[in-house]
């Protein structure tokens, strides 16, 4: 498969997760087939919960400012990063996780904040470094599999400093980078474990082996490694992008990161051709803070296209 066509799936199946799943977020499990139980009958994109029709929620807002700074950078500059991010967050997005909030509004200087939180809180093992990884995934595939896995790891840090949240976002990035080389992502999982550092390998050994379903989860999958595990399920257990959308967002919970991340592995498989127009079509992306700008899939097709595709 072209390397476009796998680059351009993980930004724009990443955004199209967000938005489906934005809507039934915190809701039951099976609430998702319950509204739309025909497969490919359309109405999908329904907005609600406060969100838009096609509406993408924090976790692409966040993504797309990490390819912006990238980008404009010319690499990763981690204060740079923070700094948009704080940006953000001080024009009230309809949606931040709270633990991303404190670190970007407590005043503490880009390498300190997200180390202090934890140490004051001694939880910071959310999926909120996880959610927003598409971008940077796309852009350090190319550079091998520790240079993808360490800035994964450093642009985690920015916010959650646990380290659970730094390992779960480096897997994430490796397994999109096995994926554009032609290798079944599945297959790399336990040589990606190898790399994971040892105080977390076991827990995310856990929930990516062949036989976890999610209902075995002992924490809420708003966690990271209940998240990755819960896309990772979707993908192994589902035969085509829809089908592993629909599972990812029937699990309930936190459906839109979930469905994020599930439609970022699923659009690096499949492909951008594997998502249907009456999703993509609708797809917008509004960047709180930033001149009332608004992204639709145009922009993020030459997002993809810039970072690597």
């Amino acid at each position: 498969m072209e390397r476009f066509q796998r680059a351009a799936g993980v930004i724009v199946g990443s955004a199209v997760g967000d938005a489906l799943g934005g809507p039934f977020e915190f809701g039951p499990q099976g609430a998702f087939t319950a509204r739309f139980p025909v497969p490919g009958a359309g109405g999908e994109m329904c907005g609600g919960g406060g969100w838009d029709p096609g509406e993408a929620t924090d976790d692409t807002q966040m993504a797309i400012l990490v390819a912006e700074s990238l980008l404009e950078c010319g690499g990763l500059d981690l204060p740079d990063v923070f700094a948009r991010f704080q940006r953000w967050a001080a024009a009230e997005p309809k949606d931040i996780g709270l633990q991303t909030e404190d670190v970007l509004t407590n005043g503490m200087p880009w390498d300190l904040a997200a180390a202090m939180h934890f140490q004051v809180n001694q939880r910071a093992a959310g999926n909120g470094s996880l959610m927003r990884a598409s971008t940077s995934a796309v852009h350090f595939a190319a550079a091998g599999q520790e240079a993808t896995m360490d800035a994964a790891r450093r642009i985690a840090a920015l916010t959650h400093g646990d380290r659970a949240a730094w390992e779960g976002t480096a897997i994430f990035h490796e397994l999109i980078r096995v994926t554009f080389e032609d290798t079944d992502p599945l297959a790399a999982l336990p040589d990606i474990l190898d790399r994971v550092h040892p105080d977390h390998r076991g827990r995310y050994a856990t929930v990516l082996e062949p036989d976890w379903h999610p209902d075995r989860a002992t924490e809420f999958n708003g966690a990271v490694w209940p998240c990755l595990g819960s896309a990772v399920w979707a993908l192994r257990t589902t035969n085509g992008f829809e089908e592993a959308i629909r599972a990812a967002i029937d699990l309930g919970g936190d459906t839109d990161t979930v469905a994020a991340v599930t439609g970022s592995l699923a659009g690096a498989y499949y492909g951008m051709d594997a998502m249907p127009a009456r999703w993509t079509e609708p797809l917008h992306v509004p960047l709180p803070g930033f001149d009332g700008r608004v992204l639709h899939v145009a922009d993020l097709l030459h997002l993809a296209r810039r970072l690597g595709g």
